[in-house]
């Protein structure tokens, strides 16, 4: 099975936003059968601003490549990205 590393990019404590991004990542990984590593990281701190540009939370980055920002990715739209992601 492909592992997957996915980040979530928002605030801290997550805001609900941010929970239901993560939310249709963990449902959209079950649906795929992919393992995924998922990872909260603070949208307010210098590195992971420098590191990925995000400046609209939530933010999704997979395998270090921001896919989202400034909305919630449906489901269905994580499935794609994990779909093309573990080609």
């Amino acid at each position: 099975m492909k592992e997957v590393n996915v980040e979530v990019i928002g605030s801290d404590p997550p805001c609900p936003r941010c929970r239901k991004t993560r939310e249709n990542v963990e449902k959209a990984a079950s649906k795929h059968g992919v393992k995924v590593n998922i990872t909260h990281l603070n949208a307010a701190s210098r590195g992971v601003v420098e590191k990925y540009g995000v400046l609209v939370t939530p933010a999704l980055a997979v395998n270090g490549v921001v896919k989202t920002m400034g909305r919630i990715p449906s489901e269905e739209e994580v499935e794609r990205i994990l779909a093309e992601t573990s080609k």
